[in-house]
């Protein structure tokens, strides 16, 4: 049976350009899986087989550049792609190679500039830091940093709110992208706060905080993801980081144990839109 609609429209696609996880927390398995939970098709585009689970990474083996490049090729040859994001590029020549990708088939671009895991494995190499600043940046939609990504970008430390909505205007004046800026490296508090920047307007996109469950592993990506699904769904952007925010508030509370003491965030079952707030923030505030 087929789930295209009477008209026989073409299934919405999405394309991850990323990471394999082996532990399947993260990178490509995690996009894959969000992108099915939004009723997306998803695509590939593997830039690194690492070797990791939950708590930890143990090997990187990366893609040849042209390797990625041939891949991109391959499914822009074939499917109708609506929307991509990238996640870790690892390398210059990653980087460089995904850029022109992207200027080549005119991909509308979610950017997750992945830099460090949750373990505190690099997986950006200090070249490629430049090279993501320099070529793929001002190439993006959307960038989703988190405060540490946001400090390496900006060269600065962000340690409170006002900083995180400076730092949201200043990246998106600098890059020309919407910015999302993630909070959930900050000290507990009540509220999980993002901080939002598009055409020169700021928000806040907040849910409840959860308490710490172990289960935060791919939290980034699996937010990148649900916004590039949403997007593919072509969800008005407010809708798509709602969507994508009530997703990962409702995978981390849906968790389930893989291991002994071993949990994942999960695709969850009920719907958790009325838990988040998309608010303009003045600014002067």
């Amino acid at each position: 049976m087929m789930k295209n609609n009477p008209k026989n429209k073409i299934y919405p696609a999405a394309l991850t350009i990323a990471g394999s996880d082996s532990g399947g927390g993260a990178g490509i398995q995690a996009d894959l899986r969000t992108f099915n939970a939004f009723g997306v098709y998803g695509c590939t585009a593997v830039t690194a087989v690492t070797s990791q689970n939950p708590k930890r990474v143990t090997r990187i083996d990366p893609i040849a550049a042209e390797g990625v490049s041939a891949q991109i090729d391959a499914v822009m040859d074939a499917v109708a792609i609506r929307h991509a994001k990238s996640g870790m590029l690892f390398s210059a020549e990653i980087v460089e190679a995904v850029a022109d990708a992207v200027k080549r088939h005119k991909l509308p671009l979610v950017l997750d500039p992945v830099m460090v895991s949750t373990s505190g494995s690099v997986l950006l190499e200090q070249s490629a830091i430049e090279a993501l600043k320099k070529e793929l940046l001002p190439l993006a939609e959307w960038i989703t940093p988190n405060l540490p990504e946001a400090e390496l970008l900006l060269g600065r430390k962000l340690c409170s709110e006002r900083d995180c909505l400076d730092a949201a205007r200043e990246c998106h004046e600098k890059w020309g992208a919407s910015i999302l800026l993630k909070s959930g490296h900050a000290p507990a508090g009540k509220f999980a706060d993002d901080f939002v920047c598009r055409e020169g307007q700021l928000y806040r996109l907040r849910s409840r905080r959860l308490p710490e469950r172990g289960c935060s592993h791919g939290t980034g990506c699996t937010l990148s993801a649900a916004i590039t699904a949403a997007l593919a769904l072509e969800m008005p952007w407010k809708n798509a980081l709602c969507e994508a925010k009530a997703f990962v508030l409702g995978s981390m509370e849906e968790f389930v144990e893989i291991g002994r003491g071993v949990t994942a965030m999960y695709p969850p079952v009920e719907d958790r839109i009325d838990q988040v707030r998309l608010e303009k923030v003045s600014a002067g505030r």
